[in-house]
């Protein structure tokens, strides 16, 4: 596995990053990822924020120095602000960051900042209020835009994740974009992952988005400087304030450099999105040392890739809420 502070998988890749999913609640229904009748966990099953510190501070002292907090929604969750500033505070952290739908990113923005958050990811599919109300069941997208701009305002590193889906928004590439115009805002554009009801969602392939982009921007160029922990692709467009980025985990397989592990809200450690295969971290005791055997024999279990191009070999079947999107 490599030195106590460097956390290395079966295939050599270092093991840097923890995705944690805080809960599994949200205050959108997303159907891609949340569908209406899907069961939550009880609370009671649910880390505690004590568990979610401990099980972060072994993983720092194994080599671990990123984390993004997930959910759901976690800003959903009383107190997401103070964990945040908690697990900065812990040796060898470099970076804690959150992923969120942007409701609630105003409400908390303050707390957030003072916390120590300088990175958040806003989940937003269009700029068309009637269909961010297809996809989310919710009004709230003019809150969400003016929720954005504040959290640039503040001096955020502020990224759009954008899922396109054929016949849905796949024709707001363009408007989507136009965010990166004149803010300081990357746009990224994320493949639909066939993962619960993303099966059924016809995807837009990153590819063919490149390529109308292409089209358009003859002069885009890629970055040849890291502009994140995960494993967009990103490019410099002329004129633009913000870059744009491209995840395309199914038909631009990116194992290769994968650098990180994901937990569930109930303390599951998972090594792969695509398959079913995961780590108790209660049933081995939260306690320094079982928590660190836990995440040691999660990183073993890391396989050299996905199967998202060939859907008969995915074997995690929860809907992506449940797993920590």
């Amino acid at each position: 596995m490599g030195r106590a502070d460097i956390l290395t998988d079966g295939y050599g890749r270092r093991i840097d990053y923890l995705r944690i999913s805080i809960t599994d609640r949200c205050n959108l229904r997303c159907g891609y990822c949340m569908p209406e009748d899907i069961p939550l966990v009880p609370a009671e099953e649910i880390l505690t924020f004590e568990e979610i510190e401990a099980v972060c501070t072994a993983a720092a002292e194994l080599g671990i120095r990123k984390f993004k907090i997930t959910g759901g929604e976690p800003l959903v969750r009383r107190g997401c602000p103070k964990l945040i500033g908690r697990l900065n505070k812990i040796p060898g952290v470099k970076q804690v960051t959150l992923t969120t739908n942007g409701i609630l990113l105003g409400k908390y923005l303050d707390e957030l900042v003072f916390h120590g958050l300088r990175s958040v990811n806003v989940s937003l599919d269009t700029l068309k209020p009637e269909v961010y109300r297809e996809i989310t069941g919710s009004d709230g997208l003019s809150l969400v835009l003016e929720n954005i701009g504040r959290a640039v305002d503040a001096g955020l590193q502020v990224k759009i994740n954008s899922v396109l889906q054929k016949k849905v928004n796949d024709g707001e590439w363009e408007a989507l974009l136009g965010l990166a115009k004149d803010q300081k805002i990357d746009v990224r554009f994320i493949e639909m992952m066939p993962i619960g009801y993303g099966k059924k969602c016809e995807a837009v392939k990153g590819s063919g988005l490149q390529a109308k982009l292409r089209e358009k921007y003859p002069l885009m160029e890629r970055e040849t400087q890291a502009r994140g922990n995960g494993p967009a692709v990103y490019y410099r467009i002329p004129g633009f304030s913000g870059s744009v980025g491209f995840i395309s985990a199914v038909h631009g397989q990116f194992c290769d450099s994968c650098n990180r592990i994901r937990m569930t809200a109930k303390g599951e450690l998972k090594p792969c999105l695509s398959y079913g295969d995961s780590v108790d971290i209660r049933a081995a005791g939260v306690t320094a040392d079982r928590i660190k055997e836990a995440i040691k024999e999660a990183v073993r279990r890391k396989p050299g890739g996905h199967c998202f191009a060939h859907r008969d070999g995915i074997t995690e079947d929860r809907q992506m809420v449940q797993i920590g999107g």
